[in-house]
């Protein structure tokens, strides 16, 4: 696992993300993947709900708070490939 997915990850887990109840699969170009559910965020590369694809700078600032997932999306940074419904309730946990 590289260093950015195990500081993703890492991050991911401060966050709260009991309210979500579906599964999430993060593709960070170049460093891999990391999948994330209502226990929290691990390492993987497994079937999801929902696929996000970004560069590892674009998750970084929306990990830290610095972008918001919907602007990333919109402006054709962040790719998300699945449930629509559920890319917006990950949304709001990110946020």
């Amino acid at each position: 696992m590289s260093d950015v997915v195990t500081e993703a990850v890492n991050k991911m887990n401060e966050k709260d993300v009991s309210g979500f109840d579906s599964t999430a699969k993060f593709e960070i170009e170049n460093e891999g993947a990391f999948m994330l559910d209502s226990s929290g965020a691990r390492a993987g590369d497994e079937e999801a709900d929902v696929t996000l694809r970004a560069d590892a700078d674009t998750f970084k600032q929306i990990l830290d708070g610095d972008l918001d997932p919907t602007s990333a999306f919109m402006s054709g940074k962040l790719a998300i490939e699945g449930d629509m419904g559920k890319a917006m309730q990950l949304a709001q946990v990110l946020n």
